[in-house]
């Protein structure tokens, strides 16, 4: 029939052959898609440099990468408590009498006292403003000329804040995050001071400014260290990514903010630049450039490194990254004990371990050789890292000086992502750099056991606190 529809071709053999070697080239494409978004999807901040903030609400129960101690939880033996105590000289004493006698009736005014219970209330009084008045008195000598009296030091205007004030509103914004505005509210409710958003803003900038000197020294201390910790952190400062970049040791800390993650960021910083000690890092490339530094690199991030190819294991198989995870904890067991007990690592446990780790770096090796998918080469250049500088891996079980991982780094920094996540991000790089600044002060007096609130009293007075000289 003329409107019948022409009958469809039929495909050849060689036609289907290839749809099918097609379509199965497109199956396996998806199914390494598949198993990378897996990967992707399971990272959190026990098997990755994520944050714990980042883990969701849904975040599994925190498990550490640390065994057992043993030791019971709480506080240790030697650990200072904090409970409250009475004390012998209270600030008021008032007597409560007993009212009649509970037996016959008779009031008791006047009888002897047997027994006294004390109890104690700690409070704060109430607190306002005192306001100091200066006079500056004019006289006038009998020659006819008239002398006035110099303020003393530090009262500039007719109406001012003092120190304390300053240091309460660099306190609360530098030490405890809130932003200039609730700072400014805080001081309102709590103190009664009528201040502004501007004020505290104008107070932490004067405050920064008079820490040149500080940071300066702080600088030639880390720099002339024997082992120091190297970080950085993103920031949002003015809508765009910066970021910060810390130096520190067990006494010294040294942040500030930067446009820039790699060498120029850590070069501004000031100190790595010549350094010829040994840095703690967490293996990113551009700290390998500082040739004239020994480098340890941090065990804990690579620990969570294998942690993210141990979950990814079929359950019940033996796995390369579990392997190497047990040699580095058992490696780091060796080096704590040793610190504790006063005695050198026992050199037949450390090479047992260390060949332990090598071995089951070469098996990652040769199971991630076809670097088929993004996930397996990202696997295969860790492998070919824990050889290729396992002497950075485990200098600290060889130099007891030396740290294995760069927590101390990442707890200062996270100091910053606290401050981002309370208040939000920063407006200009002016402040943000102004912020490292007090957070760099704060830091190192705490290192030092100088209380925040006293440190910045004497900023604010114009003498701030100076680590002593070694």
């Amino acid at each position: 029939m003329s409107g019948d529809l022409p009958a469809p071709s039929v495909p050849s053999y060689d036609e289907l052959a290839t749809l099918v070697v097609s379509l199965q080239a497109d199956l396996a494409r998806a199914l390494e898609r598949i198993v990378e978004l897996e990967a992707q999807v399971a990272r959190t901040s026990r098997n990755s440099s994520k944050p714990p903030s980042s883990d969701g609400l849904a975040k599994a129960p925190p498990k550490s990468l640390r065994k057992k101690t043993g030791r019971r939880p709480g506080g240790q033996n030697g650990h200072p408590g904090s409970t409250l105590r009475m004390v012998a000289g209270p600030d008021v004493r008032l007597a409560h009498e007993p009212g009649p006698c509970g037996g016959c009736g008779t009031q008791l005014a006047g009888r002897p006292v047997t027994r006294t219970e004390r109890r104690q209330v700690f409070d704060l009084p109430e607190l306002r403003p005192r306001v100091t008045e200066h006079r500056l008195l004019e006289r006038e000598c009998g020659c006819g000329t008239r002398t006035k009296a110099t303020a003393p030091a530090g009262v500039d205007a007719p109406v001012q804040y003092g120190p304390r004030v300053t240091a309460a509103a660099v306190y609360l914004y530098g030490g405890q995050f809130l932003s200039k505005d609730r700072t400014a509210t805080a001081l309102a409710e709590l103190v009664g001071l009528p201040i502004s958003a501007g004020t505290v803003a104008a107070m932490a900038a004067r405050a920064a400014a008079g820490l040149e000197g500080f940071l300066t020294a702080i600088r030639e201390h880390l720099a002339g260290a024997e082992v120091l910790g190297a970080d950085e952190t993103g920031l949002r400062v003015a809508g765009r990514l910066h970021w910060v970049h810390v130096a520190r040791t067990g006494k010294y800390t040294l942040i500030d903010c930067h446009p820039k993650r790699g060498t120029a960021g850590i070069d501004a910083l000031g100190v790595l630049t010549g350094f010829t000690g040994v840095v703690v890092h967490d293996a990113w490339a551009p700290y390998d450039t500082y040739t004239d530094a020994t480098h340890q690199l941090c065990v804990a991030h690579v620990l969570r490194e294998l942690q993210a190819i141990t979950d990814s294991a079929p359950a019940g198989t033996w796995c390369w990254a579990t392997q190497a995870a047990d040699a580095l904890l058992a490696l780091h067991r060796l080096t704590v004990d040793a610190a504790t007990i006063g005695t050198a690592i026992d050199p037949a446990d450390l090479a047992t371990h260390t060949r332990a780790l090598r071995h089951t770096a070469h098996i990652g090796i040769t199971q991630t050789s076809p670097r088929g998918t993004t996930l397996m080469a990202a696997r295969h250049a860790l492998a070919c890292r824990l050889v290729d500088r396992e002497t950075d891996y485990l200098r600290f079980t060889h130099d007891l000086r030396v740290p294995a991982d760069n927590n101390g780094s990442e707890h200062d920094i996270r100091m910053i992502k606290v401050r981002q996540k309370v208040s939000g991000c920063l407006r200009t790089l002016t402040g943000a750099r102004q912020f490292c600044a007090i957070r760099s002060y704060l830091s190192t007096a705490t290192k030092h056991g100088i209380p925040q609130f006293p440190a910045l009293v004497q900023l604010a007075e114009g003498h701030p606190w100076m680590p002593a000289t070694t």
